[in-house]
């Protein structure tokens, strides 16, 4: 692959990098790659009712897979997006604009922020491609583990991945400031060093990322190159209010049967959509870990107490929705760099034997993760010289032009054992819900979080890393300095650099990896169907008890696919005993 960079750099600041190099696959540049699809259109040009073999609700990272794989066959599928398309401007999702993208609040951005009751600002994917449009972009597979937990087949599960990684996912290169976190990393003791692999192994390893050469962002919207176009269509700006349901009578009583959906275009004007009439037809939430509880919660499965005190009608009364809700809490030190870095998001990840993964993004302004959004990093640096008696003002000149120049190394707890729940906060869809995750409450995260900051901060002063560091900054300083940053709305303590405990509690933030809500033995079944429910599946990161790999992604479009296949399987056999038994 060739690949040159060119910089343009004042004394103490790398103000661009711009990389330009071959598409890993076909020599096609983005443009002449990037989808467009006929059957992707407004919900505005949806008509008032409809009729299909599936409906999806959700075109994001799992969303996307089970669609295309759905289509492929002898049924017509739905899918609502409440969003609009990656595809509409593609310049949004390139590398460089990861933050402005992530953190846009404007009506139709991609993202829709929310600060959950821990008071830690988060964010929740509202596009087609889902998280896969705003993420740091990081590729790797889940722990075998996380398979046998949730009875997969390995053949296909692995087939699964495959067919996402043929799509949409490359071998990033890895320059100056990356190297020294993997070799910083392989210094203070996370080994062995593993390589190039998109598996979950303990050690330090090079990872995929969807991101190409160029920088252009392949997103879980690509998969839909997969689809049959006759046989799916996609409604975008496409919010569901609720799922209707009706009462079959069986032996035991009645039981509740999703039959269509209730959704609204841009303009407001309502739509409903049904499934034909045949018993093997689903709806299938792939909503998100936000947004599945939460429609659930809407359409009256949940608890029935909360839920008639909005004014829901109840059709299952089911107190673990929204339930066991999670999120891996993060935390980490931005380090001002006295060289140019590039820019990159995470391609290195470090997995200790502890619980904790390590990785870093580098070369980007970091007042982003200020809650405000306005505060500048630069106004922060001129502390360390403050706090440590070093007034000089070419110091302060140095950090105060240097937000370009920045890395941000974090750790973040695998797992977490600590649960939270979702509660409805009124009854509009468009509405973020109440999320509580309780980082740290159990005392087993807060472990590993403290030795996962012990060992990014060995890290940070290894010998392999000390060419990006001040010589006259030390790590208490870049303690301090994230303490007096607004990275969250929760209450800073006086002890919070000195004690790594209080900072874990004092400085977290989000990895945008939250889950649960709708989990695996408490809200569906092993096949991801609704318990107590016909005709209603849930298959997106909600139904997890852990977040699987170092990022969810990967197996989030695997498992998209995997289930798609599965249902696909059980279709044609129920298909094939009705011909058998009518001859």
């Amino acid at each position: 692959m060739g690949l040159k960079y060119i910089c343009s750099c004042s004394k103490w600041s790398f103000l661009a990098i711009v990389f330009v190099a071959e598409l890993a696959f076909h020599g096609l540049s983005y443009a002449e790659k990037a989808p467009n699809f006929s059957f992707i259109q407004e919900a505005t040009s949806a008509p008032a009712f409809s009729f299909y073999d599936y409906i999806i609700i959700g075109g994001g990272t799992a969303g996307c897979p089970l669609a295309a794989t759905l289509s492929t066959r002898d049924a017509n599928v739905l899918v609502l997006e409440r969003g609009g398309s990656p595809y509409v401007n593609t310049t949004k999702i390139r590398a460089e604009n990861f933050f402005p993208t992530l953190t846009d609040t404007s009506p139709d951005s991609f993202s829709q922020a929310f600060i959950s009751e821990d008071g830690v600002s988060n964010n929740r994917a509202r596009v087609l491609g889902g998280g896969t449009v705003i993420n740091v972009g990081f590729y790797s597979r889940a722990e075998t583990f996380f398979l046998k937990q949730t009875g997969l087949d390995e053949t296909l599960a692995n087939e699964s991945y495959k067919w996402v990684e043929n799509k949409l996912v490359y071998k990033p290169v890895v320059l100056q400031w990356q190297s020294a976190v993997r070799n910083g990393l392989l210094e203070v003791g996370v080994l062995p060093d593993n390589g190039f692999t998109y598996d979950n192994i303990n050690g330090t390893k090079t990872g995929g990322t969807i991101l190409d050469g160029n920088g252009n962002r392949h997103t879980a919207a690509d998969l839909l190159e997969y689809a049959n176009p006759r046989r799916i269509k996609v409604y975008l700006h496409a919010v569901v209010q609720k799922i209707i349901f009706t009462t079959t009578m069986i032996k035991v009583g009645s039981r509740p049967k999703a039959e269509g959906v209730i959704f609204y275009d841009a303009n407001g004007v309502k739509h409903m959509a049904f499934l034909k009439n045949d018993s093997r037809n689903e709806i299938i939430l792939s909503a998100g870990a936000i947004g599945s509880p939460q429609l659930l919660l809407l359409s009256g499965i949940g608890p029935a107490a909360r839920l008639q005190g909005l004014g829901i009608k109840v059709v299952l009364n089911q107190p673990m929705v929204g339930q066991e809700m999670a999120d891996n809490p993060l935390n980490g030190l931005i380090i001002p760099s006295p060289l140019p870095i590039e820019l990159s998001l995470t391609k290195i990840v470090g997995i200790t034997n502890f619980g904790s993964y390590l990785e870093s993004i580098s070369g980007f302004d970091f007042s982003a993760l200020s809650v405000s959004g306005t505060q500048r990093l630069a106004d922060d640096f001129t502390t360390i010289a403050n706090l440590t008696g070093k007034n000089s003002m070419a110091f302060e000149q140095e950090v105060a032009n240097s937000t370009t120049n920045l890395g941000f190394i974090v750790e973040m707890v695998n797992g977490p054992i600590s649960k939270g729940y979702l509660e409805l906060q009124n009854t509009n869809a468009s509405d973020n819900p109440k999320v509580r995750f309780n980082y740290f409450q159990a005392p087993e995260d807060l472990r590993k979080c403290v030795q996962g900051v012990k060992t990014l901060i060995n890290v940070v002063n290894s010998k392999s890393f000390s060419r990006f560091r001040y010589r006259n900054t030390t790590t208490q300083d870049l303690l301090k300095m994230m303490v007096n940053m607004p990275v969250n709305l929760r209450p800073k303590h006086p002890n919070s650099a000195m004690s790594l405990e209080q900072y874990c509690n004092d400085t977290v933030m989000t990895q945008w990896h939250y889950h649960g809500g709708c989990q695996v033995g408490k809200v569906v079944d092993r096949d991801y169907k609704v318990l107590g429910v016909d005709s209603l599946r849930v298959i997106d990161a909600s139904t997890f008890s852990f977040s699987p790999g170092t990022n969810p992604q990967a197996t989030l479009m695997m498992l998209g696919r995997y289930m798609g296949r599965k249902i696909l399987q059980s279709r044609r056999r129920r298909s094939n005993l009705v011909s058998y038994k009518i001859a």
